[in-house]
């Protein structure tokens, strides 16, 4: 597992329940898995936006920062994206039957849920090279 750089982000990890941990521990290394092995993301930076843990391309600007914490309600867990990038509706087009999704912020689990690893692999990859793609879309447009 990698170490937590940020210690208020630890202490978060610390204060979740065992279940609850392993599964965001679980959504934690697929995270920095995923950014390293996806070209022009570079180091993530780890840190707390609402008291959540949240990951940030600050180093290229590549992307769209994602949260993930448990649910308030109930006994499961969400990876949350900002509800204005339209990335949620991106991930329902693409996987209209693998995931649960919360509006248009999250993708959502349950404790005993079976995690597509795949397919949240590739919408992480998307998240995290948003504003990337954006920009290169824009560029194209003007040309």
């Amino acid at each position: 597992m990698k170490r937590f750089a940020d210690q208020a982000v630890a202490a978060a990890f610390k204060a979740y329940p065992a279940a609850m941990r392993r599964r965001l521990i679980v959504l934690r290394t697929l995270m920095f898995d995923v950014a390293a092995k996806t070209e022009g993301v570079g180091r993530l930076t780890e840190t707390l936006k609402w008291g959540q843990p949240s990951y940030l391309t600050n180093e290229t600007g590549s992307g769209s920062t994602v949260r993930i914490d448990r649910l308030r309600r109930g006994d499961g867990y969400a990876v949350y994206f900002h509800c204005r990038s339209g990335l949620v509706q991106t991930f329902r087009d693409l996987y209209p039957g693998t995931f649960r999704y919360e509006g248009r912020r999250a993708i959502v689990f349950g404790l005993d849920d079976r995690l597509p690893v795949r397919e949240l692999r590739h919408c992480l990859a998307l998240a995290l090279t948003h504003h990337r793609r954006k920009k290169r879309a824009g560029s194209r447009s003007r040309i």
